[in-house]
């Protein structure tokens, strides 16, 4: 039998568990390891950080005066704060700074001192901004702006100082560094709403409305294509071409620039919004993006069973006659074929627009005819009117090799060419380097006849289109396209390599003015200076662009 009384007494051990160690919170994550606060600056792991505070400004401060420093290429973070002020006792304090200023200057006065201009505009503004706040135009704040900057070291954070200060004292608004308090400074601009630096001054809200909200250089909308992103605020770049005053656009570059490369990236955001795009592509540049998209790929060269007939007609719209169509066809193929010529002269023209208007008549074409349905002529129907007129002799010599000769698969067809798809693809890349330009004006010439026919949003993209400037025909029918393009819900894009081709023409600047965006990306220093007057750029922009790395630009919009 066993006795509890008899065991003996094991003391008992409380054994205490170890916690387990809380989770780290968003703050513990992104708070650096530690912080080394000076008079002057706070170190934060490799980087030092320093904080300005403004205390004085001018009596005017101008609209967008604070946008230089909001833009400057600086790692910056900036904090205002804006804290009311009771409006009755603002007028009070006021009441008594009117009081103030007003018996100074009667002491002034007894004492047949000369006025103080100081004290005679200090007592008119009060007075008004008395009046403003009483009527509650204005009401009153305790207005602060702090600003901390960062660097990788002593001198650099001293540099960037400068150059700071430098900007605000241009503008007599007055700003120094918060010694002895760097730590209150940097949580002062955390985007958790402590003030605990309080230095502030005291503002009326039309000099505030100046500072907040940032007015920073930025081009975008509410809605369009995203061109890229803001070097100096990291904002998106977003545009509607088509809300725009005209839907044209410029792209030049160098080669290798990425120029092509920005224009499939618009090509591929407007087909996702439903934009109709026809592209002429003299490199090849663009076949897989039209076999990717399930676009329409068409070659035009001299053995391609792909023809266009430049004798189309387009269908006339409700607000064009006939007649009106008939002429401006005629006048288009004029110019063709005074690139096809290598030239007329003012005969050669007479007759060659004589020559026109009877090829079109044969097939009883005229101005009062209804020729929706009739088959047009061929570049052999017109070469057959052309000699059965007199004088025409080396015009017909001329014209043989396009209808009989090497060049005779080109343009001697009827048009087999449909555009239905989404994306069309015009590649011109095997015609021979004296074709192209041709090439380019026809395919130019049957697509603005397609466009005529039925509005829709579109885009045009005209690759190397410094083939057409080379020749003024070809340079005065693709200015008509960028002038004309906006009534037929048309955007027309323009690349170009050689600056100075395209500008050196009488129909370049016309273009350049005639198109609401433009893209600058990295030019030459040999082309340059062609684009600095054009376009008004400034020495960092002309620098910029001659440094550029691929993809980085000016946009103007």
């Amino acid at each position: 039998m066993a006795f509890s009384f008899l065991k003996k007494d094991i003391p008992e051990t409380t054994v205490e568990i170890p916690k387990a160690r809380p989770e780290a919170g968003l703050q513990d994550i992104i708070a650096p390891a530690a912080l080394e606060v000076t008079q002057t600056a706070v170190r934060l792991g490799e980087k030092l950080a320093r904080t300005l505070f403004v205390f004085s400004y001018p009596r005017y401060l101008n609209t967008n005066w604070f946008s230089p420093i909001i833009n400057l290429d600086r790692m910056m973070d900036i904090a205002v704060f804006v804290h009311p002020v009771d409006t009755g006792a603002a007028l009070r304090q006021l009441r008594k700074k009117v009081a103030q200023v007003e018996s100074q200057m009667m002491i002034r006065e007894e004492k047949g001192l000369v006025r103080d201009p100081i004290l005679e505009t200090a007592y008119q503004d009060l007075e008004a901004l008395r009046d403003r706040l009483q009527q509650a135009q204005e009401k009153l704040f305790r207005f602060g702006l702090y600003l901390t900057i960062y660097g990788n070291s002593e001198d650099e954070l001293s540099k960037i100082e400068r150059e700071i200060t430098g900007m605000l004292d241009a503008r007599l608004v007055m700003a120094k560094p918060a010694l002895f308090q760097q730590a209150e400074g940097l949580h002062s601009v955390f985007p958790l709403s402590n003030d605990l630096l309080e230095v502030s001054t005291m503002m009326n809200s039309g000099p505030i409305s100046s500072v907040f909200p940032f007015a920073s250089a930025e081009l975008t909308s509410d809605r369009g294509i995203l061109y890229g992103i803001n070097r100096h605020n990291n904002s998106l770049v977003l545009f509607d071409r088509f809300s725009l005053e005209n839907a044209n656009m410029v792209i030049f570059a160098t080669s290798g620039a990425g120029k092509s490369y920005a224009a499939k990236l618009d090509i591929l955001r407007s087909l996702m919004l439903g934009t109709e795009v026809l592209v002429i592509d003299p490199e090849n540049e663009y076949r897989y993006l039209a076999e990717t998209v399930g676009g329409s790929f068409f070659k035009i060269a001299l053995t391609s069973p792909h023809h266009l007939n430049p004798f189309d007609l387009p269908v006339p719209l409700e607000d064009e006659s006939p007649e009106e169509i008939l002429r401006g066809n005629i006048i288009n193929l004029v110019g063709l074929l005074r690139l096809m010529l290598g030239g007329l002269t003012p005969e050669e023209d007479a007759i060659i627009d004589r020559a026109l208007t009877e090829t079109y008549a044969a097939r009883d074409i005229t101005p009062a005819s209804d020729f929706s349905k009739i088959t047009p002529p061929t570049l052999s129907d017109f070469e057959r009117v052309l000699e059965s007129m007199a004088g025409t002799t080396s015009l017909v010599v001329r014209l043989k090799k396009y209808t009989e000769g090497t060049y005779a698969g080109f343009l001697n067809q009827p048009t087999n060419v449909e555009i239905s798809n989404r994306f069309v693809v015009f590649n011109i890349r095997d015609m021979e380097e004296e074709l192209r330009p041709i090439a380019m004006y026809v395919v130019l010439h049957f697509i603005w006849s397609t466009i005529r026919r039925q509005l829709k949003k579109r885009m045009l993209v005209v690759d190397e289109a410094w083939w057409m400037m080379r020749h003024p025909d070809g340079a005065s029918f693709l200015y008509g396209i960028a002038k004309r393009a906006r009534k037929y819900f048309l955007g027309l894009t323009t690349i170009s390599q050689d600056v100075a081709d395209f500008m050196g023409s009488d129909y370049g600047r016309p273009i350049l003015t005639n198109s609401a965006l433009q893209l600058l990306l990295k030019q030459s220093p040999a082309t340059i200076e062609t684009v600095v007057k054009p376009f008004n750029l400034t020495d960092e922009e002309k620098f910029l662009l001659l440094g550029a790395n691929v993809g980085e630009g000016l946009f103007f919009a």
